[in-house]
C-alpha cells in the first residue's frame, strides 16, 4: 500500500502507507537522549530495512535528538526515504513547550533541521500550530511558502489544525499533508489543562476532498480502548494486540490516512509493522464503528 503526497505538484512523493514517528526515541518527556541509544539506532535501521520510507521528526524532539539519530543511523539516505519534520514550537530548559513561530523563528528552525539532518532541502515540513500563539496563521504560513520558493522546503503541511485553519491554509497555498491526533478511541479534539490537541475527525472529510494525506499522531497513546471495547474484543478474536488492530483500523478507515506509530522498542516496532498485513472486512469495520 502506498500513498502520494502532493500528487499534482512538480515533485510528488510516494511512500509506503505505514511510516514511523521518531518522538518516542528520546528520553522522558520527549527530552534528552534515549535510555538505550544503540537500540534507538537499530530501530531506525530496522524500520527502513523493513520497507518504511516515511519518517516523522522535529528539531524540538530531544532537543534535536531524533534528527541526530536519523543522521547517524541512516545517512547517506536512500533515494526513496522521505523525512518529514515539524516547526512552530521549541522547548525551554524545563522541557516545556512554547511557540517558536515568528518568520524569523521558523527560518531558524528550518536551518537547524537542514544542518542536523545534513540535507539541502527538507522534503516535507509541518507547521505545528500552538494554541497560545500571538502570530497570525497567515504570517506563519507566508514565511513557510517563502522558504519553499527559496528551495529550502519541498512541501508544506499543517499540524494540530482545526477545519477552519485548514481551510485558511488551503486559501493561502498548497497544503501537502495534515498531521493531527487520531486513533480508534480518540478521534476528535482533546482538551486538556495545557490546551487543545486537535483531532483528525474534524479535518478528515476535507483531506479526502482535496486528496491530502492525513498523518495521525498519538494513535497508540490516546487511540486505544481501556477495556471491554469492541476493538479489544475483535483483537482477542483475531489473536492480535489492540495496538495492531488500531493501526489496521486506521489503514482501512480512509485511503488518505498515513499512520506513523512510534515506539522505543524493537519488538514493538516489529509488531506495529506486522499490523499492515491485517485484513479487516466491511463487516469488521461496521462492527468497530
Amino acid at each position: 500500500m502506498t500513498i502520494t503526497i502532493a500528487p499534482n505538484s512538480a515533485q510528488p512523493l510516494t511512500v509506503n502507507r505505514l511510516g514511523y514517528g521518531t518522538m518516542r526515541l528520546t528520553g522522558p518527556q520527549i527530552w534528552g537522549e534515549p535510555a538505550d541509544r544503540p537500540q534507538a539506532l537499530e530501530i531506525l535501521k530496522a524500520a527502513v530495512a523493513s520497507g518504511v520510507n516515511f519518517l516523522d521528526t522535529a528539531d524540538y524532539y530531544g532537543d534535536d535528538v531524533t534528527n541526530r539519530l536519523i543522521f547517524e543511523a541512516l545517512h547517506p539516505y536512500s533515494t526513496d526515504l522521505v523525512i518529514c519534520t515539524k516547526v512552530g514550537a521549541t522547548r525551554r530548559p524545563d522541557a516545556s513547550w512554547v511557540p517558536f513561530n515568528t518568520p524569523a523563528n521558523l527560518r531558524t528552525s528550518i536551518e537547524n533541521n537542514l544542518r542536523t539532518l545534513r540535507q539541502e532541502q527538507v522534503q516535507l515540513v509541518h507547521l505545528r500550530l500552538m494554541g497560545n500563539s500571538a502570530v497570525p496563521l497567515e504570517e506563519q504560513l507566508g514565511a513557510m511558502f517563502e522558504m519553499q520558493k527559496e528551495g529550502k522546503i519541498q512541501h508544506v503541511g499543517l499540524s494540530n489544525v482545526s477545519r477552519e485553519e485548514l481551510e485558511t491554509g488551503l486559501r493561502l497555498g498548497e497544503i501537502a499533508t495534515v498531521e493531527n491526533m487520531y486513533g480508534y478511541a480518540q478521534r476528535t479534539t482533546l482538551r486538556e489543562g495545557h490546551g487543545e490537541t486537535r483531532g483528525g475527525e474534524e479535518v478528515l472529510a476535507l483531506c479526502e476532498q482535496h486528496g491530502i494525506p492525513l498523518i495521525p499522531f498519538f494513535s497508540l497513546i490516546h487511540g486505544l480502548p481501556k477495556s471491554g471495547d469492541k476493538l479489544a474484543e475483535l483483537s482477542r478474536q483475531r489473536g492480535v494486540t489492540t495496538a495492531q488492530l488500531n493501526i489496521a483500523w486506521l489503514l482501512h478507515k480512509s485511503p488518505v490516512l498515513l499512520p506513523i506509530p512510534g515506539t522505543s522498542s524493537l519488538a514493538h516496532l516489529r509488531e506495529n509493522l506486522a499490523a499492515a498485513a491485517i485484513q479487516l472486512t466491511p463487516e469488521d469495520m461496521a462492527y468497530l464503528g
